[in-house]
Formats: C-alpha cells, sequence, structure tokens
C-alpha cells in the first residue's frame, strides 16, 4: 500500500509539479485538522449546554 501512495505522490508532482502538489497535501493535511478541532468544539459546547441546562433544574 505505502508503494501505491508513493507512485501516486510521484505521478501528481509530474503532472502538476512540486510546489502545487505540496500545497494539496498540506490544504489537506489542514482541512482535516480544521474538520477535528471544529469537532470538539461543536462537542464542548454540547457538553456545556448539557451541563448548565442539568444544573438549572
Amino acid at each position: 500500500m505505502p508503494i501505491l501512495l508513493f507512485f501516486l505522490l510521484i505521478l501528481l508532482v509530474a503532472t502538476f509539479g512540486f510546489w502545487d502538489t505540496l500545497a494539496a497535501i498540506l490544504g489537506a493535511a489542514l482541512l482535516v485538522v480544521l474538520v477535528v478541532v471544529l469537532g470538539i468544539a461543536v462537542l464542548g459546547l454540547a457538553g456545556y449546554l448539557f451541563l448548565k441546562k442539568g444544573r438549572r433544574g
């Protein structure tokens, strides 16, 4: 499997160039990080609202 990813990376560099490929890979990685951070924030907000509702009643 890693050799297939390596060949795909070589194909991307040959097709689009090094800097465009690097930008695409970094963009995809940062998008994954952003989704994880957003998920943690949503869970934190939901937990906060749940605890706030529990203390009232």
